[in-house]
């Protein structure tokens, strides 16, 4: 599989989720049941999975979009009335949707959820769930896939079990799963024919694998129709994110989602909503979706469109990523107009005073050459190394490079994120506010990745003890994820539970800032910090929107 993300930073994960945990104190997690569940191919299948769902849970009426010919682009959806920042368009449950390959003993099959205790289905050995709710809520996809992998003897890779997960749903169901389907996956691009040589190859090794994989007992399909559904799924695959949304765990196939067209200024946003799978009884389950939500305003009739890739990329680096990924060439206004490209490649402009194009060119290279040192580093582990390149790096390039260069951000952004491992808070604060005020001149207001940002930056400086402006980040962080996210999201959630917190601290600190230190002191002294989880590589975290084959 391609990896989530190919862009030069790195969406701080560990950071922000051991601090949102220290926060939380009163909500928990599925709990782990205490013995294996032994799942039997004779055990009856669950209550199913299609309920009603309460109002506030129910999904947005697909009468809200229509499908139309978006010039150059094909088919595309379009509002049929007008929205606002933080509206849910339509939420969309997945035909299928597996772990991956590399996570699949961390996290639930079922419910997506990230337990540091799982257990095993007691018949393939392969599957993992939190409990046995979970288990029977997950069921009714994996009963024949558990037999399929007992007789073939291995667990295939992760496009071969959504490839047969979605065959089998589609054998049961039909073409159309749902009242609210607007397109059949016949109906979706495969782009089979635009691979490369060396994509191809792979892609009929898979082709292959599957043949051999998929159980005789079971409808057989032509390889024609079979290609179509790996292509699919290699163009249109969604990553599924864990219950925080903080890292990508798994790959789903929403068949509405993939209408809606790229812009790399898009005016909508996509979140996974897990659910409820909480209830010991399935029949109160919620379906693990997708929402569409609005970035702004949306007029009635306005195309809805999604960034395929992270918009910090310089608009050339864009459009190759998105022809050879999605193999279309992106005309949308920033990429034509080279917007902010200027901005992203900047110099450093002092009492009107600008480097000269050799210098910031030079700068540029170095930088560029630095990242690739401090990448090797991170992937050793060797944290002190990356400290020791990144500022090296800023030494040199600071006085030359602006704030909005994409290089800097990016040096910034990794020795905050491991400066706030190693416990270095106020050097970590420091680099971590340099990366959101840079972020805020690039992207736009409510871009979910300056929400994280702002997000990081607010804990890093809580941490630091400089409570006034982590108040104000975490406030900025909340008010952006409010709206890509919406209120009930877990990690909109946590950041609640930390606006709260920060802003009874910074009550205390304004009325006494000695009293609110010694308190703060006490608190961390009986409470101490647990180590930050450690750095993530480069290539993790969620970056594009949607999952691309190796």
């Amino acid at each position: 599989m391609r990896p989530i993300g190919t862009d030069p930073r790195s969406v701080p994960v560990g950071t922000v989720q051991g601090v949102a945990g220290y926060f939380r104190t009163s909500r928990e997690e599925c709990a782990v049941a205490t013995e294996e569940p032994e799942t039997s191919q004779r055990d009856p299948p669950p209550v199913s999975l299609c309920i009603q769902l309460s109002s506030a849970e129910a999904p947005a009426s697909m009468e809200n979009v229509a499908v139309f010919d978006s010039p150059g682009k094909g088919r595309g959806l379009r509002a049929t009335k007008e929205f606002w920042a933080g509206d849910v368009i339509f939420s969309e449950a997945s035909i299928s949707a597996v772990v991956f390959d590399s996570l699949a003993d961390r996290i639930c099959h079922s419910c997506f959820r990230r337990q540091d205790k799982l257990q095993r289905c007691g018949q393939c050995k392969f599957a993992h769930y939190c409990d046995r709710t979970c288990q029977r809520a997950g069921w009714a996809e994996h009963k024949q896939e558990c037999g399929a992998i007992k007789a073939y003897g291995k667990v295939p890779n992760e496009n071969i079990r959504l490839a047969s997960r979605i065959l089998w749903r589609l054998d049961k169901d039909g073409g159309v799963v749902s009242d609210a389907q607007l397109a059949t996956l016949e109906e979706l691009e495969d782009h089979v024919a635009d691979m490369q040589e060396d994509e191809l190859k792979e892609f009929k090794v898979d082709i292959h694998n599957f043949l051999d994989y998929w159980p005789r007992g079971s409808k057989q399909h032509t390889v024609d129709h079979i290609s179509h559904i790996f292509g699919v799924i290699n163009c249109n695959g969604f990553s599924v994110s864990d219950q925080r949304g903080l890292q990508a765990v798994g790959v789903g196939l929403f068949p509405n989602l993939c209408l809606v067209n790229h812009d790399c200024w898009p005016n909508c946003t996509v979140i996974l909503n897990h659910g409820n799978q909480s209830a010991v009884d399935t029949m109160f389950h919620s379906q693990r979706r997708i929402e569409l939500r609005s970035l702004g305003k949306i007029s009635e009739g306005e195309e809805l469109t999604v960034a395929y890739v992270d918009y910090i990329n310089l608009s050339e680096e864009r459009q190759r990523l998105l022809k050879t990924q999605y193999f279309f060439d992106c005309t949308c206004e920033h990429c034509t107009k080279r917007i902010k490209d200027d901005l992203k490649m900047a110099g450093c402009e002092v009492d009107g005073v600008k480097p000269s194009d050799e210098q910031v060119k030079e700068a540029t290279d170095y930088c560029f050459e630095m990242m690739d040192k401090l990448d090797k580093a991170r992937l050793k582990g060797d944290y002190h190394e990356v400290v020791k390149i990144c500022k090296e790096c800023l030494e040199k390039t600071e006085p030359v490079l602006a704030d909005t260069h994409i290089y800097l951000l990016r040096i910034w952004s990794s020795l905050s994120e491991v400066q706030a491992y190693l416990q270095y808070f106020d050097d970590a604060a420091e680099y971590a506010r340099k990366m959101v005020e840079g972020y805020m001149k690039l992207y736009h207001p409510n871009n979910a990745t300056l929400g994280m940002a702002a997000m990081r930056a607010g804990v890093t400086h809580w941490q630091a003890g400089q409570i006034e402006v982590g108040h104000g980040m975490i406030c900025k962080a909340y008010a952006i994820l409010m709206v890509t996210h919406g209120p009930t999201h877990p990690i909109t959630k946590d950041l609640e539970a930390m606006r709260v917190q920060t802003e009874m601290e910074l009550r205390m600190f304004k009325q006494n800032e000695y009293v609110y230190h010694s308190m703060r002191e006490a608190a961390l002294k009986n409470k101490p910090m647990t180590m930050m989880h450690e750095p993530k590589s480069v290539e993790e975290g969620i970056k594009n929107l949607f999952h691309r084959r190796k």
